[in-house]
């Protein structure tokens, strides 16, 4: 499983498809919108939408940019890591 890792999204696309994408687009200097997270149901279960947040907090570190989570996923997985509250805004 091979993500591609986008200026403000990361996804997983396979035969054209989108199975699964994480979008953070910029809401300020230096701030993202980490506004929607999507699994496709053939990968539910399977961690999928945990390892596109890992990526995507590493990308923002790797950056320097800090996160308002709006999507209820990304914010449970602050809640649940908060070892990355410095990425939050």
């Amino acid at each position: 499983m091979e993500f591609t890792t986008l200026e403000n999204k990361i996804e997983l696309v396979e035969d054209g498809k989108v199975l699964a994408e994480i979008d953070f687009p910029a809401c300020g200097d230096g701030c993202v919108d980490i506004c929607h997270t999507f699994v496709d149901g053939s990968l539910r279960g399977q961690g999928v939408a945990g390892k596109l947040m890992r990526q995507c907090a590493d990308e923002l570190r790797r950056t320097g940019r800090k996160a308002v989570p709006t999507c209820s996923y990304a914010a449970a997985w602050f809640e649940k890591h908060p070892e990355e509250a410095d990425l939050l805004k």
